[in-house]
């Protein structure tokens, strides 16, 4: 024990200066490190805040980024202190390497969420269609987006189908054109069809005069002439002037005699989901 106690206090002597300068440089570390990692937090988050990125995104990327922050120091300060730190790094990377494998999937989905987010191809309340469905954006969450569909139905897409497909926003202009194609027979005057629909245009208030109505003749073939009748409204109002519009061509044509065509009597509607705006 002696013996012991002699080695102890020969090495405190000679290194004990030494050793004490190190413990203060790593307590130091800890100290200014969290300092500095509160800073940055506050900073990413700040700058993420003004940007108007989902608070969901500000919070986690700035737990994410502390999270490091802290690590990092951590590593430091045990390197002053003469531990070795290259294993207990690749212990880290092991770790995370096996759990990223793991969680594939999600972070994919937490990836395309933050994009979606950051850049906002869509927002809510928008109506969009995209990864197969379509629905009005109820919520915008980091691993999926929920929409309600025009019969009521809520779907969740996981957030990496939407950015690996098309998407769809049919609310993101203000004003949105109605395209209905409608047949008529080949006998009747081209003129008296185009003046009858302009008239249902002119007549309609929430039917935009610019740009203007157009109609047009697109094809000729068994005993049928093909118009397409090509009007605007404003977004918020499409699916209400859409009907209403092709029920004022009906009553048009009924009181100016336009005979439609012995093999085909009805007017094409451009298809729209049920309750869109």
């Amino acid at each position: 024990m002696n013996e012991l106690l002699d080695k102890a206090q020969d090495w405190m002597k000679t290194h004990g200066i030494e050793f004490a300068f190190h413990v203060v440089a790593a307590l130091a570390i800890l100290i200014v490190g969290r300092w500095i990692d509160r800073l940055v937090r506050n900073l990413l988050e700040g700058v993420l805040h003004r940007r108007r990125v989902e608070p969901t995104i500000t919070t986690f990327v700035g737990n994410l980024a502390f999270i490091a922050l802290v690590m990092f120091i951590i590593v430091a300060a045990l390197g002053q202190l003469g531990i070795q730190t290259s294993s207990f790094i690749a212990v880290i990377g092991a770790a995370g390497l096996a759990i990223g494998l793991a969680l594939q999937g999600s972070l994919s989905n937490f990836a395309s969420g933050f994009l979606l987010i950051l850049f906002q191809p869509f927002k809510k309340n928008d109506y969009i269609a995209g990864a197969g469905v379509e629905g009005k954006v109820d919520e915008i969450q980091v691993f999926c987006t929920v929409l309600t569909t025009s019969d009521n139905k809520q779907v969740i897409v996981p957030n990496a189908k939407l950015t690996s497909d098309n998407i769809i926003n049919y609310t993101a202009r203000e004003h949105r054109m109605i395209n209905i194609p409608l047949n008529v027979s080949f006998t009747e005057d081209s003129e008296r069809v185009r003046g009858a629909l302009l008239s249902v245009a002119m007549n309609e208030p929430r039917i935009l005069k610019t740009p203007e109505p157009m109609v047009g003749l697109n094809s000729i073939a068994d005993g049928v002439a093909n118009y397409t009748f090509r009007v605007w409204a404003r977004t918020s109002e499409y699916s209400a002037v859409n009907f209403d519009t092709v029920e004022r061509v009906k009553k048009c044509f009924e009181l100016e005699g336009i005979s439609l065509p012995t093999t085909v009597r009805h007017i094409y509607m451009h298809e729209i989901p049920a309750g869109r705006k």
